[in-house]
């Protein structure tokens, strides 16, 4: 049958699929541009279902914050290439993931995936029509919503790393300072008291193995021990940490000075954790064309 090319045009403009894909979804569909946007949908499903086992390990980090300053998210947007992660589309769909996180405050990633979207479908949907339309793997990864007790902190590096802190006290500036901080020395919590128990019962066995093994009395060892996990706690705890930017002081020096006091922290960066496949350019090449084969 015949298919108008305005009707070609309108359904590209709906999906971002093929011009071919189009029409011979019209075709199969009778002419009616709901129903091949339904064929194009399941269709989409399918591709984005064969995407999903491949390695999502770039994309950015999204933060959105309401505007009171009391409310924010950090999120990891990912997929397969540095390309992509900078596609107007992805970007699109990263803020409006980060958007609708802040806004619905859903339990995890499957509930955020599901919650619905103003433009109709749900969010899950809109990711497997982008999927189809990219032709990448493409996840939400994760995200942390922080309510402040105080007001929120937030700093972007980049697209990379983002981070949003907590702060009692204090001013803007301070608390952008502890922001950035927290993206360049990665503190794992805020105070020693936040460390797990056990955490700190395995790093004391070994600091007393390594002491011991250099022959010192036991007294000595003790000392050792206890000299060595302060140094510890001083570089995985907030406080503990010297400040970037005045590494003479550390940032619960700071803190005192400044009369603030920080409640929580969230860090995200772009591929923490992912072991991504290294390929060289020929290898790649060549999968793709024994994958289009």
């Amino acid at each position: 049958m015949s298919i108008a090319a305005s009707t070609v045009k309108e359904l590209r403009e709906r999906t971002g699929a093929g011009m071919m894909e189009c029409k011979g979804a019209l075709v199969e569909a009778g002419g009616d541009i709901e129903a091949a946007l339904e064929i194009l949908r399941t269709r989409g499903q399918a591709k984005a279902d064969k995407k999903a086992s491949r390695v999502a390990a770039e994309g950015r980090i999204e933060l959105a914050l309401s505007a009171d300053g009391r409310r924010g998210v950090v999120m990891e947007v990912n997929c397969e290439t540095d390309f992509v992660a900078r596609d107007a589309s992805f970007l699109a769909f990263a803020a409006e993931a980060a958007a609708l996180a802040l806004g619905r405050a859903p339990a995890g990633v499957e509930a955020l995936m599901a919650l619905p979207r103003a433009g109709g479908g749900s969010l899950e949907d809109l990711r497997k029509e982008l999927v189809a339309k990219i032709g990448e793997n493409i996840t939400v990864r994760r995200f942390e919503l922080l309510e402040a007790a105080g007001q929120l902190g937030s700093y972007l590096h980049g697209t990379r790393i983002g981070v949003l802190v907590d702060v009692v006290g204090g001013d803007e500036e301070l608390r952008r300072d502890i922001a950035m901080h927290v993206a360049a020395s990665r503190p794992q919590c805020v105070t020693p008291e936040e460390i797990p128990a056990e955490t700190l019962e395995r790093e004391r066995r070994i600091l007393t193995e390594q002491a011991g093994s250099e022959g010192k009395p036991a007294e000595i060892v003790a000392k050792m021990v206890e000299g060595r996990l302060r140094k510890y706690l001083g570089e995985v705890t907030l406080v503990g940490q010297p400040f970037v930017k005045d590494p003479d002081t550390s940032v619960g020096k700071l803190l005192q000075a400044r009369k603030a006091t920080v409640r929580r922290i969230a860090r995200a960066e772009v591929g923490e954790g992912i072991e991504k496949k290294v390929a060289n350019f020929a290898e790649e090449v060549r999968a793709q064309l024994e994958a289009h084969a």
